[in-house]
């Protein structure tokens, strides 16, 4: 895969340099007519599925590009989009004369509206809000129309701010009645003091809202609209600023100074997706996955700064930080509170992407689990170091310590390396075709093990939800294909089924004197199942099913914007598994199980209502309803409270050469203590032992027939 690459960007880069294009610049339209140049030309000539730059596309670009300047819509009026209107369909012709009148037009405009909006906010925080008013919020922006007037354009913006100032006014109460309680010296203050200090806390936080947006350079906002561009193609194509890139290089290294946490952004959301083990948020065991982030403050300042719309990479810049200092982040926990969690930054160091694995009893036999965070491969001959030569020491490891079947844990997997997938499956099958690949440079290729050893033909369960992704789902399809292992999990994996690339687009242009140009990633290959269905989109349909927390939300490729269609092409020629465990017995065993396990239910009932809560768009600005409503959710939650109390019967243990290295690894031995801590109390891996049980019993009385025959 990494040769093949390399022609391919070989190839464009010579027919780019031998293209008569300007290579000096003299100022920021010029650079910018130059990213333009390389960049659709990258794209028309690289990406899998190059686009059709016409009026379609300039509409979608359009569209795109707008929302993200003004996604609130709170700063344009209806009459300066009728103005940008008139570029509507034009954009494919500005995109081909590399002509950027239309970015230069509403940057501009961008900019006066939001210096005149800091007018319209610092009257409105200036006078009290009436909380016994009774009227609404409404958080639906998609259908909300542009304000006709100045007049219009304020009324939504007292809206807005009072949304925000009534929880800031709701927690205020609260902070001051919790104070006195504990503390007799602590007076209670007034509803009108503290009032004001509810608006002053949402101005302070507009201001530095406000702040970082002066600061931002016009490269940043040209960013945006390339950025509008090049994810018409799909939604893993992807321009980097300069910043971006540097930022980009640190993370593929490995390291970096944080707090140890994955972001996500939806909508104008940032969550916790995921903390890293080991990190300082993990070490902290404070943070979860699911909690929103409101605010970021520092540790030399009295206010933090509000992340609700703000770009996820710009976000990050707040959080990041040097070793030794203190970051704190306003979030709103999964059950509705809001909590203040301090975080001292630390190196994070990514090493919890390695294979681990842990044996456990279950019903007298004893049984291994591997968790597989990514797919990874350094390429390195001399020091080589895969997923594959790592899964395969844990699973001869869990021989010698005589397990009788395997759990692989690929939940949140986020992928990596092809040909470590191709080697992995190798290990649980004799020989044969794993995934079948197509490229913007050549024709299907079939990528096969070969090599016929085995080293686990024992009962396989494969773990996935979600959030299992790319590499991760090739080797679940394979095995599902090859009828080599039961899949249990979320009703469908993420559904990625593409591969992508980065371009360093500073090696595009001979002798560059242009300053930093950035990168761009982009989509050159997708993968293909060797039953020959595509695994783009639809992902991998598990064989068992599991309720969980996503189920309604909605995650994965196919909630994604512009992603690529789900195809088929020829199945390459394989042959299911010889062995037997009788998978269908296993899997309708677990489907009752799992109907009557009240745990399960409840998991389920709390993702819905969670969903609920989410897809709620309309809020009241009337504080005694509102804070009635904050009272029911929370107890409401109250019934989700014996979740966190769940706890299985079964015990985990390390291998014995793990546990000598723990012996000499505090933090080690205590990564290992949380994690099996953890196993103990997941409901999915219990099940999932409990499927490994069921094969394990079919496969033993297969064999005792034959033995009885022969």
């Amino acid at each position: 895969m990494k040769g093949k690459y390399k022609f391919l960007l070989l190839a464009i880069a010579i027919a780019f340099a031998s293209c008569s294009f300007t290579n000096k610049v003299e100022g920021d339209g010029d650079k910018d007519k130059l990213l333009v140049r390389l960049i659709t030309y990258l794209l028309d000539q690289g990406h899998f599925a190059p686009q059709d730059i016409n009026d379609d596309f300039s509409e979608r670009v359009f569209d795109d590009y707008i929302k993200q300047l003004d996604p609130f819509k709170r700063y344009f009026y209806e009459s300066d989009i009728e103005e940008f209107e008139a570029y509507k369909t034009q954009l494919d012709d500005q995109l081909k004369a590399y002509d950027v009148s239309f970015f230069d037009l509403t940057y501009n405009r961008l900019i006066q509206r939001i210096e005149e909006s800091k007018e319209i906010y610092t009257k409105i925080l200036d006078k009290p809000f009436d909380y016994e008013e009774d009227e609404e919020f409404n958080s639906d922006y998609e259908d909300l129309d542009y304000a006709k007037n100045k007049r219009d354009l304020k009324e939504r913006w007292r809206k807005q701010l009072k949304f925000s100032t009534i929880a800031n006014f709701d927690e205020a109460i609260e902070n001051n009645r919790i104070m006195a309680e504990e503390d007799e010296t602590v007076e209670l203050k007034s509803e009108k003091e503290l009032e004001v200090d509810a608006r002053e806390a949402t101005k302070e936080s507009l201001e530095e809202l406000f702040t970082y947006i002066q600061e931002r350079r016009r490269n940043d906002w040209f960013g945006v609209f390339i950025n509008a561009v090049v994810r018409e193609f799909d939604p893993h194509t992807f321009y980097f600023l300069p910043e971006d890139k540097d930022r980009f290089d640190r993370d593929m290294s490995g390291k970096y100074n944080g707090i140890g946490a994955r972001l996500q952004r939806k909508l104008d959301v940032i969550s916790i997706s995921e903390l890293i083990s080991g990190g300082p948020a993990w070490r902290q065991n404070e943070l979860e996955p699911g909690d929103q982030i409101l605010k970021v403050r520092q540790e030399d300042e009295e206010k933090g700064i509000s992340i609700i719309g703000m770009r996820l990479e710009d976000a990050i810049k707040f959080i990041l930080g040097p070793k030794g200092t203190v970051v704190t982040l306003t979030v709103k926990k999964n059950d509705g509170t809001i909590q203040d969690i301090s975080i001292e930054r630390d190196e994070v160091v990514l090493e919890e992407t390695y294979a681990k694995s842990s044996t456990v009893i279950k019903d007298g036999k004893k049984y291994g689990l591997i968790n597989l965070p990514s797919f990874y491969d350094n390429f390195d001959r001399n020091d080589r170091v895969s997923s594959a030569i790592d899964v395969k020491r844990q699973i001869e490891e869990l021989k010698k310590d005589g397990i009788e079947g395997i759990i692989l844990d690929l939940r949140d997997n986020r992928g990596g390396s092809l040909g470590a997938v191709v080697d992995m499956a190798g290990l649980f099958i004799e020989e044969g075709p794993i995934v079948q690949v197509k490229s913007t440079t050549e024709d299907k290729r079939v990528l096969s093990d070969t090599d016929k050893s085995i080293v686990w033909d024992g009962p396989l369960v494969i773990m996935v939800n979600e959030l299992s992704a790319s590499a991760s789902e090739i080797l679940a399809a394979a095995m599902q294909d090859y009828k080599r292992a039961v899949i249990i999990g979320s009703e469908q994996t993420f559904g990625k089924g593409t591969v992508q690339n980065v371009v360093d687009l500073n090696r595009m242009v001979r002798n560059n004197s242009n300053g930093d140009l950035g990168a761009i990633k982009f989509t050159t290959d997708k993968y293909y199942r060797i039953d020959g269905g595509s695994t783009q989109l639809k992902g991998v349909k598990s064989d068992i099913i599991v309720p969980d927390r996503y189920k309604y939300i909605g995650i994965g490729e196919r909630t994604q914007d512009n992603p690529l269609a789900w195809d088929k092409i020829d199945s390459a020629e394989y042959e299911v598994w010889g062995n037997y465990f009788d998978y269908d017995k296993a899997i309708e065993k677990s489907k009752k199980r799992i109907e009557n396990n009240e745990q399960l239910k409840l998991i389920d009932e709390n993702a819905k209502w969670i969903n609920d809560i989410r897809e709620n768009e309309s809020f009241s600005l009337n504080y005694e309803k509102y804070k009635q409503r904050l009272e029911q959710n929370e107890e409401y939650a109250k019934r989700f409270d014996r979740l966190t109390d769940y706890q299985t019967d079964l015990t985990f243990k390390s291998l014995p050469y793990e546990l000598k290295l723990i012996e000499k690894d505090s933090i080690l031995e205590e990564k290992r203590k949380r994690w099996h801590k953890s196993l103990s109390k997941d409901v999915y891996v219990e099940e999932a032992l409990n499927v490994l049980n069921d094969l394990k019993i079919a496969y033993g009385i297969k064999n005792i027939v034959s033995d009885i025959k022969n």
